[in-house]
């Protein structure tokens, strides 16, 4: 069980650490973010939509339920929206490794609102964190901060650790599928939304699209979703949230190998620093749950 946990664990790192594969593409031929976004969560809702029916599992939502899923669906889909706007500002390695903070956050909006106590680690993988951020900012020794970018990013980071910190503090009864069900769903709601203002075309232009929307969620989506929480099942929090280190590995690796990204000394050293911060301050909640 446990070596499922961890397999399946990197698998939803690797999965999800995929996106600049779908995004960068659609980026560069100008295609509609708003309608590709809408279509990778409309897809991921709908097969696990499918999972749902298949386990008999019910769709019914109470009035508290149906609240707090519709907030998790815009943090989701603002989340989403900002990461992808960085990636106008930033290369896709650094803005995934950014991106990657988020467990940070999640520990200071715990400290200043739930008053958790910070201990040394988490000060400790702060600082890391914060020397990381500053080091992928060097070009050469000189300090040149693309404060729009990293802005927009660090607002994708944010929203992401607000949807853990609802998650964990609003003690939501329904499954993990249902969760992702409903925050897939509304996500997919947003997007339509926006795109319905834009007055952008939701029909799919060729079949050849139709597939990649379909790989596109299947792949960075459903797969990192349901592998995630069947990691956590079989191996806890802690270690699969140590696995999601691999998720900017990923990004930085595809990054570099298929759009010529350049891999400097200061990338190298910049993911290192906010990857030991991230793994430290994971290390660091788990010994406080204990």
């Amino acid at each position: 069980m446990k070596l499922r946990g961890y397999v399946l664990g990197i698998i939803s790192a690797i999965s999800y650490g995929l996106l600049p594969i779908f995004i960068l593409p659609v980026k560069h031929a100008h295609f509609s973010l708003d309608i590709t976004l809408f279509y990778r969560f409309l897809f991921s809702a709908l097969m696990i939509g499918g999972y749902l029916l298949y386990s008999k599992e019910s769709f019914l939502l109470n009035k508290k339920e149906l609240l707090i899923f519709t907030i998790l669906g815009i943090c989701y889909a603002l989340s989403s929206e900002f990461l992808f706007l960085g990636y106008d500002y930033l290369t896709a390695g650094i803005a995934s490794t950014v991106l990657f903070i988020y467990p940070v956050i999640v520990a200071l909006i715990m400290f200043f609102f739930y008053k958790e106590k910070l201990t040394k680690l988490s000060i400790g993988s702060l600082f890391l964190v914060f020397a990381g951020v500053i080091v992928l900012c060097l070009k050469g020794n000189s300090l040149e901060i693309n404060y729009t970018g990293l802005g927009i990013v660090m607002l994708s980071s944010i929203f992401y650790a607000l949807y853990i910190v609802i998650v964990n503090k609003s003690k939501i009864q329904a499954s993990g599928f249902k969760l992702s069900f409903y925050s897939m769903l509304l996500t997919s709601g947003f997007f339509m939304v926006k795109a319905m203002m834009g007055n952008e075309s939701f029909i799919i232009p060729s079949v050849n699209t139709f597939f990649n929307f379909l790989i596109f969620a299947f792949l960075t989506t459903v797969i990192s979703s349901l592998c995630l929480v069947f990691a956590i099942k079989d191996i806890g929090s802690t270690p699969a949230a140590i696995l999601g280190a691999l998720e900017p590995v990923v990004a930085v690796l595809i990054s570099v190998s298929m759009f010529h990204e350049k891999f400097t000394f200061n990338l190298f050293l910049g993911i290192v620093l906010i990857l030991v911060g991230v793994i430290l301050n994971v290390i660091a909640e788990s010994k406080k749950s204990i």
